[in-house]
């Protein structure tokens, strides 16, 4: 069990049991529950109803916490933002039917950035299965290309190992979410017993000739930067990476999944690349003479036109997942491995290597003045960079960001400094709209003894605000800082530069913030243009519980630079310029 999460036990005193009880199961709903024990689980995010009651009906005699989202999307992001904060599997139940369906979105956000889930699915009875029955889908097949797994278990006798192979499945390799898909009936049925076999564990390549080819271009290389991705911080490798990079003396970057497996105040760390990142980090990959790419997938927001990006670099590609290797860009050394163990390997082949690099950082650095004199002009402004350094300044070190997708979202990533271990959460790859409220939820359950706070728009965070009854119910301690400019501002930015500011129902409102959080008796505060930013995120961190700040900024505040989609650094649009 997770000791991180014991001070939030009483909002969940009804749901335990004595612990000295030994489960034996009978029926296989106490075997999905029995299976969930045994792996430690914490939480469940889930929504019932009628094929999934019989679990449902099982739950309250185990000592397994329950947290009843609004909406089954948000029970999947919830249970994402847990196993992104702590490392462990997610999980997340629902019914059949729009249940199911409702799980989808949530599982292909969880796919796409490699996050851990089980999601727990009720279905119809055997007999009527295939039937159109009420409230019946084939989830399965719907889900399939969102999740590493899909079960669909129609034998009591299964469910306690199939539920076990779930979790092994979720969590190893690169991890994902894995489905288990349960009819009513096989829930209510007797099981005579109960096995399980474990997987075999398939560890990554520690030592290969690649390793050492790969270190020996590192050794060899004069302009090298090394990319750091989210299987940065899933392997657990950021000591390991930054060893590699200071043996070295190369500079780091990250990509937005990579924000926080380096402390952005470590000497060697210059930035982020791709469509929003900073122009002098893009310029340097340009003239890279070596990529050094760990844990990432050479995506098309970070390359652009693919072809032209680091047109003159050798590429080493680190990626536990195989068939990422080559799909991007076709690296000169690939290592299908975990981080952790490649950077290990490499190490060993570094020792005699020495930082000839001061040269290459020296020109960079320079390359950054311009920009880093723009942001210390702009952070007395009101305006986005003000309200991102608020937050760091009042919330300190140990403040866990959770950001939903949008304009926003590359704001926080270019101002907010982390500076703590996986302190970044968002939605990368899919870019759901609607992700962070629940996900913080997540998040703050977790780890409640450390500051939570979410940067959302006014459009994706309208898609779940119903989790304010959730977050309120279970006392969580979250803060919210929506930018509110009265559009679906990413969506606008696009209208301005390409489509001759035809803004086409990306104008929107919504509702008064304040009093809608009042409504659900939490605290809220509408800030506008004038008013004292810093003053504002200090109330709201003083306040208990859920606490709502709505600022009003620049309806036509762009997110800049901007790489078109498809373009290269050579079309990169900054302010400047525009």
């Amino acid at each position: 069990m997770d000791n991180t999460s014991g001070s939030t036990a009483n909002a969940f005193d009804a749901s335990y049991t004595s612990p000295g009880i030994e489960y034996k199961p009978r029926l296989g709903s106490e075997a999905i529950c029995e299976a969930l024990l045994d792996e430690g689980v914490d939480y469940i995010f889930g929504y019932p109803g009628g094929t999934i009651m019989p679990f449902y009906d099982a739950l309250p005699d185990y000592p397994l916490r329950h947290v009843l989202t609004r909406h089954e999307q948000a029970a999947a992001h919830a249970a994402d933002g847990y196993a992104r904060a702590t490392g462990r599997v997610g999980v997340c139940v629902a019914t059949s039917g729009p249940g199911a369906t409702n799980l989808v979105t949530g599982l292909a956000t969880a796919k796409t950035d490699s996050v851990p889930l089980v999601a727990l699915t009720g279905q119809v009875g055997r007999p009527v299965m295939g039937k159109d029955s009420f409230q019946e889908t084939d989830v399965m097949a719907m889900a399939m290309p969102f999740t590493k797994h899909s079960f669909l278990v129609e034998d009591p006798d299964e469910l306690y190992e199939t539920m076990r192979r779930a979790f092994e499945i979720a969590r190893s390799g690169r991890p994902g979410p894995v489905l288990v898909d349960v009819p009513k009936d096989v829930q209510l049925a007797a099981c005579k017993h109960d096995t399980y076999r474990r997987l075999r564990a398939v560890e990554g390549q520690a030592e290969s000739p690649a390793v050492a080819a790969a270190a020996m271009l590192l050794k060899k290389a004069k302009r090298p930067v090394i990319i750091a991705g989210h299987g940065v911080t899933l392997s657990g490798a950021e000591r390991e990476l930054m060893l590699v990079a200071e043996r070295v003396g190369a500079p780091i970057v990250t990509t937005l999944l990579g924000l926080s497996a380096v402390p952005e105040d470590h000497p060697l760390y210059i930035g982020w690349p791709g469509m929003h990142g900073q122009a002098s980090v893009n310029r340097a990959v340009d003239k890279a003479d070596l990529v050094f790419g760990v844990g990432m997938r050479f995506d098309d927001r970070i390359t652009g036109n693919a072809e032209k990006w680091a047109p003159n670099a050798k590429i080493v590609h680190i990626d536990i997942d195989p068939s990422e290797l080559g799909k991007v860009k076709r690296p000169t050394v690939g290592i299908p491995a975990d981080a952790k163990s490649a950077l290990r390997g490499i190490l060993r082949h570094l020792e005699d290597a020495r930082d000839e690099l001061a040269e290459w950082r020296a020109e960079i650095e320079e390359s950054q003045r311009p920009e880093r004199a723009r942001v210390e002009g702009a952070k007395d402004e009101y305006g986005p960079i003000r309200i991102m350094e608020a937050i760091k300044a009042t919330a300190g070190e140990d403040v866990r960001l959770v950001t939903d997708v949008g304009q926003h979202q590359m704001w926080a990533a270019q101002f907010f400094r982390f500076t703590k271990r996986n302190s970044h959460i968002t939605s990368g790859g899919h870019g759901t709209m609607g992700f962070a409220l629940p996900a913080a939820m997540g998040v703050a359950l977790a780890y409640p003894d450390e500051p939570v706070w979410v940067v959302a728009g006014d459009g994706g965070f309208q898609m779940n605000i119903q989790e304010f009854a959730t977050i309120r119910d279970l006392g969580l301690n979250i803060k919210v800082a929506i930018l509110n400019n009265g559009y679906l501002g990413m969506v606008r930015q696009w209208q301005q530069f390409f489509h001759n500011r035809r803004y086409s129902e990306t104008p929107m409102t919504g509702p008064d913030y304040e009093q809608f959080a009042k409504a659900y008796g939490v605290a809220g505060r509408t800030v506008h243009p004038g008013d004292d930013v810093e003053e504002a995120v200090k109330w709201a961190q003083s306040q208990e519980g859920l606490t709502v700040v709505d600022f009003h900024i620049d309806p036509e505040a762009n997110v800049y630079p901007m790489i078109p989609s498809g373009m290269s650094i050579n079309e990169i649009i900054e302010e400047h310029s525009v």
